[in-house]
């Protein structure tokens, strides 16, 4: 988008159009003694009067999360006699085309910025230019805002999400019964567009690895990823608040394929693991015996789910101290030797036991415990940190997130 004032904006659109010529630009709002009725809703541009939207880009804001709102503005302005319509909006929305009318989207504060421009000037004018594929440019990965957060609430000693993967308007070939069918294709996002990026990292893992079981697949993929953006700087979580992302926005962070290869040591679980789990969150010896197909008592007092071997530690609700444990196993160099780097989470002490470990051709597996004290005597959010376990070539990486709960169970309306 150029501006009359020679300021220009880039948005996110699908628009392959010819090159606008400057037009009227207009955001519906009336004087105050009109008596017409004026919308800068993108809903509600419908209700606007003709005169206004006719042979001009319009202004709209949104806080619609729909995926036909970009859409319904265009047809709305189109039906109006309108050049082309700028939707401003929450970021990391679904990115629609708009049949062939300039249609765009931008953020909250670049809608304020061509408000202000309107409101500056008594002729304001714009144009749209045709979308531009943008390559190499120091944009920030950012975690969207319709991504799927946690704590669990189902299992909040287990980490949600695992791991974090592009899924943000990925240009996905697509059926012509599809709502957002384009000759073949159709910008898509959600789960549907990230899962299947690391279905495919892991059937290259597998092919790699044909003997890695489902869990060391996950820990190779959680121990490995980024925490920063390929540029070093921080990931953001996206939305109207945004924030620095935490292991509740990207779990592990961003996949790794390259790293998850060779991830130096694994959190594997076999069958024992997934009936320690069973247990721990209350299944019947007898449940539990239907479904793993094999007599099953659990122990009493029945194990900590805590103590189950994720490349991760969660800990919703710490009162003093616990001590929890941990496997890993080396799928590196005979002789390697890893040394624990704690990066504690605020106004928490970790310990590891031991700080060091030695593998060599006898001694794949080692379990290690953790010590976990709070220093806190209120009842707080959670705060978040990581483990690392470090030789001269790999860091393999679990992170950390812990509750302080002095009083258990507590209703907190504040």
């Amino acid at each position: 988008i150029t501006l009359g004032n020679n300021v220009t904006i880039v948005g996110q659109a699908l628009y392959q159009g010819p090159d606008m010529d400057f037009t009227g630009l207009v955001y519906p709002e009336g004087p105050g003694e009109s008596n017409e009725t004026f919308s800068g809703d993108c809903e509600n541009l419908s209700i606007n009067p003709a005169r206004i939207i006719k042979e001009k880009i319009v202004l709209c804001f949104t806080k619609s999360t729909g995926f036909g709102t970009v859409n319904k503005a265009a047809s709305d302005v189109f039906n109006l006699d309108g050049y082309g319509v700028i939707v401003a909006r929450n970021p990391g929305y679904l990115l629609n085309p708009c049949d062939g009318f300039p249609c765009l989207a931008v953020d909250h504060e670049l809608g304020i910025d061509i408000l202000f421009y309107i409101r500056s000037t008594r002729s304001p004018i714009a144009k749209i230019q045709p979308t531009r594929t943008l390559v190499g440019l120091p944009v920030a990965t950012k975690v969207a805002t319709f991504s799927s957060r946690g704590p669990s609430s189902i299992s909040p000693a287990i980490l949600k999400p695992d791991i974090a993967a592009p899924g943000v308007n990925i240009l996905a070939a697509t059926s012509p019964n599809d709502t957002f069918y384009d000759r073949g294709f159709a910008m898509k996002s959600g789960t549907s567009m990230s899962t299947p990026v690391v279905a495919g990292i892991v059937a290259l893992l597998k092919s790699l690895h044909p003997h890695w079981s489902p869990a060391t697949l996950r820990s190779a993929i959680v121990t490995t990823a980024w925490r920063t953006d390929p540029s070093g700087e921080p990931i953001f979580a996206d939305g109207s608040n945004r924030k620095l992302a935490d292991p509740f926005d990207y779990g592990g962070g961003v996949v790794n394929s390259e790293k998850a290869a060779k991830p130096g040591l694994v959190y594997d679980m076999g069958v024992n693991d997934y009936i320690h789990y069973l247990c721990s969150v209350g299944y019947t010896d007898s449940s539990i015996t239907s479904l793993v197909r094999r007599k099953t008592v659990c122990a009493n007092p029945r194990p900590s789910v805590l103590d189950l071997n994720l490349p991760s530690i969660t800990i919703p609700n710490l009162k003093k101290e616990v001590t929890i444990t941990r496997t890993v196993t080396n799928v590196g160099p005979v002789g390697s030797v890893y040394n624990a780097v704690i990066e504690a989470p605020m106004g928490v002490n970790v310990t590891v036991m031991p700080r060091t470990l030695v593998f060599d051709a006898k001694t794949r597996k080692i379990s290690f415990k953790v010590r976990v004290l709070t220093n806190h005597r209120v009842n707080t959010g959670y705060y978040f940190g990581s483990l690392t376990w470090s030789d001269s070539v790999h860091n393999v990486v679990i992170p950390v997130s812990v509750r302080t709960q002095i009083i258990q169970r507590y209703y907190d309306e504040n």
